[in-house]
């Protein structure tokens, strides 16, 4: 095992953040702010000295994700079991329109993890695909990788690679667009993951 710091990268704005859209798997856009946080965010990163970014396979992941890669010269794979919550028949739609079509549903949801939006997955199941990203970097020879993700998935794989009860799974706040957490590994802990910093962002 050789894998000791993660940083937990959220993409930039998309045109569904700026309309206040439900998004999953739907293949939004960076916003032109979107794409902006993503060049600010550079140098805070770089300085993790990161060895490789991996990023989700939706496009908003892997342009904010590129826009690193391309800056550092830091090498960039795709892993689709990085990819945002399949929030099925949610997506695409406003919280307005999931409450009165859903009643109650997104409250169940956020506090949840084991629930499933209608057709969608859990972010336990989300967390779960996640976490095999993750030892797949374990059995190579990096020792810091950025995950370029999403909210949904950032917050549920934290909340695995931590141990804490999935019940108290919904008290780990939001991820700001182009906000990340880092986690890391001291040599006394063995493979337990702690926590350095959490939806940790820049201003620009």
């Amino acid at each position: 095992m050789t894998l000791r710091r993660l940083v937990l990268w959220r993409h930039g704005e998309t045109d569904y953040n700026a309309s206040g859209r439900m998004q999953g798997h739907i293949d939004s856009h960076l916003t032109e702010i979107g794409r902006n946080q993503a060049r600010f965010a550079v140098p805070a990163l770089a300085r993790f000295s990161p060895d490789v970014i991996v990023s989700s396979d939706l496009r908003r992941a892997m342009d904010t994700a590129t826009t690193f890669s391309t800056a550092v010269g830091v090498p960039l794979r795709v892993d689709k079991r990085l990819r945002e919550t399949n929030l099925g028949l949610w997506q695409g739609k406003t919280g307005a329109e999931i409450d009165v079509e859903w009643p109650g549903g997104r409250a169940e949801w956020q506090t949840d993890a084991t629930w499933t939006p209608p057709g969608g997955e859990s972010r336990v199941e989300v967390a779960a695909r996640a976490t095999e990203v993750v030892g797949t970097l374990d059995e190579g020879t990096d020792e810091t990788a950025v995950l370029c993700a999403h909210g949904g998935l950032i917050t549920a794989l934290t909340g695995s690679l931590l141990e804490l009860p999935v019940a108290n799974w919904w008290q780990l706040g939001g991820i700001g667009n182009c906000h990340w957490t880092v986690l890391a590994r001291r040599e006394t802990s063995g493979m337990a993951w702690r926590l350095i910093g959490y939806n940790v962002g820049i201003t620009g």
